[in-house]
């Protein structure tokens, strides 16, 4: 069989039709002619089912692979996905993100397709927006969202991206007559009263022991507190830290992220969870269902870490976080604020 390349497509005959559509669901018929996409017309001519020509001359392989990378943008990230999917027995066809995919043993008039398919280079940022955006396009037909990430060798990496609505077991019950007098020390809280600290400790998980009496709050548990009217902050100097607006301006210049980490924090107290630092897994928190026992903690179900709207992957960085995330047993999440509250993104490695 023989197609023609016209612009982004290889047209060929009925023949084709017949041959490649109908068997193997290739391209996509208009009236006698077979229009293949730049990706499937490789695999094609890889498969030595297809021949094709240019300006009545035949191509070979590396002619036709070259002059398709010059007509569309990254052509190659997505031949290497197109063939590695089409040869573990997926049914693949062009689609609003990059491929639609079948499940196994489906097809295109037997099956709804299962997976929307998103390509790209382990060397280019990706916009948080965009991910949300081909997740959305995703969700509005009930498709699974898979990102294909290539690396430099052409190895891929496939991670489904879902949004969660996380929920935690803890209920909360703290209270004071009055607000605690406590301290804060460049950039942490000290709370000094013995009773107040094991009020905190053992009824919240807040802070961390500095000794037998005494207790160090981080900034986002100290605005929390306050907030919730349990502590009254000064500064070293005596002061009074009048609200929870003069505490966050203080944080702010002293932790940039310090805004986005708040808001999540608060949400994560209001789902029933016990945020904690995630420091030493390079993410904000790392985050407790419950609770029982202080003196036998149990592993914290999620890293997550708080990102703005206009947060750019860096899909290296990314990828880390994920790998690091699955070997010590918990699940990473990216939380996001949109349209006004606290969205949970989970970009999860998946085997295809």
């Amino acid at each position: 069989m023989i197609g023609k390349l016209v612009k982004e497509k290889v047209k060929s005959g009925k023949q084709a039709i017949n041959e490649l559509y109908n068997t193997g669901y290739y391209g996509r018929p208009k009236g006698d002619v077979l229009e293949l996409t730049l990706v499937e017309a490789a695999y094609l001519l890889y498969k030595n089912k297809l021949e094709i020509s240019l300006d009545e001359k035949t191509l070979e392989f590396e002619e036709f692979f070259t002059e398709a990378s010059k007509r569309q943008q990254f052509f190659e990230l997505k031949y290497i996905v197109y063939k590695d999917l089409r040869e573990r027995g997926y049914y693949v066809q062009p689609s609003v993100t990059d491929f639609r995919v079948y499940p196994r043993g489906g097809h295109p008039g037997k099956t709804q397709a299962k997976m929307f398919v998103y390509v790209r280079s382990e060397r280019v940022p990706m916009l948080l927006k965009d991910l949300l955006s081909q997740h959305n396009a995703a969700l509005n037909v009930r498709k699974q969202m898979i990102l294909a990430i290539v690396d430099e060798e052409s190895d891929i990496t496939y991670y489904e991206v879902k949004r969660l609505d996380i929920k935690g077991n803890m209920d909360e019950a703290l209270s004071l007559a009055q607000p605690a007098p406590v301290t804060m020390l460049e950039d942490r809280v000290l709370v000094w009263d013995e009773g107040t600290s094991k009020l905190l400790y053992e009824n919240g998980f807040y802070g961390k022991p500095l000794d037998n009496e005494r207790l160090q709050l981080s900034l986002v548990e100290s605005a929390y507190l306050l907030d919730k009217g349990i502590i009254e902050i000064k500064d070293s100097n005596n002061r009074i830290i009048p609200d929870i607006s003069a505490f966050s301006e203080i944080a702010a210049s002293i932790d940039p992220d310090f805004p986005l980490k708040y808001i999540t924090y608060v949400d994560l107290r209001s789902r029933g969870f016990i945020p904690k630092t995630g420091f030493k897994f390079g993410t904000h928190f790392r985050v407790y269902n419950e609770i029982q026992s202080l003196k036998k903690l149990p592993h914290s179900s999620y890293l997550i870490h708080a990102i703005s709207h206009e947060h750019k992957f860096l899909l290296p960085v990314m990828s880390r976080a994920i790998r690091l995330a699955n070997s010590v047993r918990k699940q990473m999440l990216y939380a996001v604020e949109i349209a006004g509250k606290i969205e949970y993104v989970d970009v999860g490695r998946i085997k295809m």
